[in-house]
């Protein structure tokens, strides 16, 4: 058997979103503008992300852990600065309470969602996942009740007004929680977010209105993973709309 160049698999992953975004089933963004970003993490948890003015007195939320800090220690270990993981689920407060964690990493048994209260978390649909959602129906096990907090509750609580990087790996909640987050009055410098449009509870539809919220809220697509799901949004100081040039493929 012959072995396919990395390169050559990662160009036709790309065609193919390319093609499915022309039928409405996927989405195809161009990134913005050439920033440097550098990506940190290893396999399924690398991040990119735009190193600028990160350093010590930097704070990073990050929403949705799971079995993989590689990015948060990477974060760490680099820049110097602090992270807040945010994750109520059971999983991954197992796993998280077994691992020697930098002294920088704060863990929050709290989930972030639009409303301050409590959510309903459907367990994995595979035995091997470790990922609880909010948005899906049911999975493999009986679903749990956790606390979840809006962003804004969780920054003053906190005592943040600015938050220099956000991760967001929310399986699909990540779509109100963006719009609450956006409207928040709380500074971010960056968003770094898996979006879910390829599941059958959200679609393409969903992302793009996402993508173009964020703009408007003044963010605009740094960089996108070959997969088409990771995406780094970076704060920009021009007013929203100076832009008019769309992110998305034609």
């Amino acid at each position: 058997m012959i072995a396919v160049p990395q390169e050559v698999r990662r160009a036709f992953r790309v065609a193919k979103r390319w093609i499915k975004a022309q039928v409405g089933l996927d989405v195809f963004v161009r990134p913005h503008s050439a920033m440097p970003l550098v990506t940190l993490g290893q396999g399924a948890g690398a991040w990119a992300v735009w190193p600028d003015n990160l350093g010590p007195e930097s704070v990073v939320y990050s929403f949705g852990v799971g079995r993989d800090i590689s990015f948060e220690r990477a974060m760490i270990e680099r820049y110097g600065l602090t992270v807040h993981a945010f994750d109520p689920t059971p999983l991954a407060l197992e796993w998280l309470k077994s691992q020697q964690l930098p002294q920088r990493f704060h863990l929050h048994e709290l989930g972030v969602a639009s409303y301050d209260g409590y959510a309903r978390f459907q367990p994995p649909t595979k035995a091997k996942f470790e990922s609880f959602s909010m948005l899906r129906a049911s999975g493999q096990g009986a679903p749990i009740d956790a606390p979840v907090r809006r962003f804004r509750t969780l920054a003053a609580m906190l005592g943040h007004a600015r938050v220099d990087v956000l991760k967001m790996d929310i399986e699909g909640a990540e779509y109100t929680v963006l719009r609450d987050i956006a409207s928040s009055g709380v500074a971010i410098g960056q968003i770094l977010v898996e979006f879910h449009h390829r599941w059958k509870e959200v679609g393409a539809g969903r992302t793009r209105r996402a993508i173009e919220e964020l703009a408007e809220a003044g963010f605009q697509v740094a960089g996108v993973s070959s997969s088409g799901t990771e995406y780094t949004f970076v704060a920009i100081e021009a007013p929203p709309g100076r832009n008019s040039s769309s992110p998305f493929s034609g």
